[in-house]
C-alpha cells in the first residue's frame, strides 16, 4: 500500500513523497526510523493505468494459468526457495502480461510485510476464496507447500472436468448453429428461385405443404434482413438478461433441469462441492466457514443456497446431511454418505469418495454425450432436408413429367 506523506527533518526542512507500507502506522514508523517527523500521511488513491485496464480485458487469467502458477509455486517452496524469489521467478516466465502485473503486486505486498494469503486476497477477481483460505490455513499450520499443492490439484481437477463437459456440449451446439444458418440461407435465397417454376404454372394443384414452404420462403426473401435483426436482437436480449442477477439465477435453475445436460451439470456441481469441501476440511478450516467458501465458488446459485442453508443448520446445532436430504437437487446417496461421514467423524474422507464418484460419472456422461446426441442430430437434419426436398423437388418433378 502506498502513502503520500509530508514530514520535516531535524533541521526543519520540509520533505514530501510516497512510501510503501502495510498500514499508516507502519509508514509512520518507517519515516521516524529515517529521522523524519511526519506532519501528514494519506493513502494514495490507486490508479488503474490504461495499460493495466487494457490487459485485464484482453489477457484474462484462466484456470489453466492459475493451475500452473500454484503448481510451480508448490515446487519452488518444496525446493526451499524463498517465497519472494519463487514468485519473482514465476512472474518472469509468465506469458500473460496482466497476470505478470498481478504477481508483481503480490511480491511488493509480501516485501511490505503482508503474508501470502493477504497479498492474494487483494486480488479476489483472480484468486478464489477457496484458494486464499487454503493458503491461509497452510500459513497457520506451517505447511504452506502442502496447501499450495492442494490448491493446484483442486484447480486442475475442476479445470479438467469442466473442460470435458464444455467440449462435449460444444459439438452439438456448433452443429445446430451451422444447421440453422444454412437453413436460413436456403429458405431465404435458394428455395424462392427453385419455386419459380411452380408459381408460374397455372391450374396446377400444389400440395398444402409446398404452399407453406413457398409462402415462408417468399416472406423470408422479402424480409430476411428484418428477421435476421430480430433473431440477433432476441439472442442479444437473452445474453444480456442472463448477465443480470435475476437472469443468472433463472439460467442456473434452467441448466440443472435440461434433458441430459442437466444431469451432467448436477454431477459437476456435486463433485465440485464434495472435492472443495474435503480440501478445506483437510486444511483445518471450520465446517461452517468451509461451507460458506464452497458456496461462493460452486458456480450455481441453486446449490449456493443449499450449502449456505447447511451452514446455518450447523450453526444452530443441526447436521448438514439433513439439509442435503431435503433438497431435490442432491441425490439421496450423497446425503446418506455425508451422514455416515458425520457419524464416523471422517467426513473429509467420505467427501473424497463422493467427489471421485461424481467426477467419474460426469466425465463418462460428457464423453458419451456426442455418441448419444449425434444420431439425434443426424435424424433431425435428415428429416428437415427430406421435408424441403419433398416439398419443392417432387412438385417440380411431377410438373415436368406432365409434358
Amino acid at each position: 500500500m502506498k502513502f503520500i506523506f509530508k514530514a520535516k527533518t531535524k533541521d526543519g526542512e520540509l520533505k514530501e513523497g510516497i512510501i510503501d507500507a502495510v498500514s499508516s502506522e507502519v509508514a509512520v514508523e518507517l519515516l521516524q526510523k529515517n529521522a523524519l517527523f511526519p506532519l501528514s500521511i494519506a493513502t494514495e488513491k490507486e490508479k488503474n493505468s490504461l495499460e493495466k485496464t487494457f490487459l485485464r480485458y484482453f489477457d484474462k487469467v484462466n484456470d489453466k494459468e492459475l493451475m500452473v502458477f500454484f503448481r510451480q509455486l508448490s515446487i519452488l517452496i518444496e525446493a526451499k526457495v524463498p517465497i519472494v524469489a519463487s514468485l519473482t521467478a514465476i512472474k518472469e516466465q509468465m506469458v500473460n502480461r496482466y497476470f505478470q502485473k498481478i504477481i508483481g503486486e503480490v511480491v511488493n505486498d509480501i516485501q511490505d510485510g503482508l503474508p501470502l494469503s493477504d497479498a492474494l486476497k487483494k486480488h479476489k477477481h483472480i484468486f478464489s476464496n477457496l484458494a486464499i483460505n487454503i493458503v491461509k490455513a497452510g500459513e497457520v499450520s506451517g505447511n504452506l507447500k502442502k496447501s499450495v499443492e492442494y490448491v493446484a490439484n483442486n484447480i486442475e481437477k475442476n479445470y479438467t472436468l469442466t473442460q470435458r463437459v464444455k467440449s462435449a456440449m460444444t459439438y452439438p451446439v456448433i452443429v445446430m448453429i451451422v444447421f440453422f444458418i444454412i437453413a436460413f440461407l436456403v429458405v431465404a435465397f435458394i428455395i424462392p428461385k427453385l419455386t419459380l417454376m411452380i408459381k408460374s404454372m397455372e391450374n396446377v394443384a400444389v400440395p398444402w405443404y409446398t404452399s407453406v414452404v413457398i409462402g415462408v420462403s417468399d416472406f423470408m426473401a422479402a424480409y430476411w434482413w428484418a428477421i435476421a435483426i430480430m433473431i440477433l436482437g432476441i439472442i442479444g436480449s437473452v445474453i444480456y438478461y442472463i448477465k443480470t442477477e435475476d437472469g443468472s439465477r433463472e439460467w442456473d435453475r434452467i441448466k440443472i433441469r435440461l434433458p441430459i445436460f442437466g444431469t451432467i451439470y448436477q454431477y459437476l456441481y456435486i463433485a465440485r462441492f464434495a472435492d472443495n469441501l474435503s480440501v478445506l476440511l483437510s486444511g483445518g478450516i471450520p465446517i461452517i466457514q468451509a461451507l460458506k467458501i464452497v458456496s461462493s465458488v460452486i458456480g450455481n446459485t441453486v446449490y449456493e443456497a443449499i450449502f449456505l442453508k447447511a451452514a446455518d443448520e450447523i450453526r444452530i446445532g443441526g447436521v448438514m446431511s439433513d439439509v442435503l436430504r431435503k433438497s431435490s437437487q442432491i441425490p439421496p446417496i450423497v446425503s446418506q454418505m455425508v451422514k455416515i461421514g458425520e457419524e464416523s467423524g471422517q467426513i473429509d474422507l467420505v467427501l473424497q469418495h463422493v467427489a471421485k464418484f461424481y467426477e467419474q460419472e460426469a466425465s463418462d456422461m460428457a464423453k458419451n454425450l456426442s455418441t448419444l446426441i449425434e444420431p439425434l442430430l443426424m435424424v433431425l437434419i435428415g428429416v428437415a432436408v427430406a421435408f424441403l426436398a419433398f416439398s419443392v423437388i417432387m412438385p417440380i418433378y411431377n410438373i415436368a413429367g406432365q409434358f
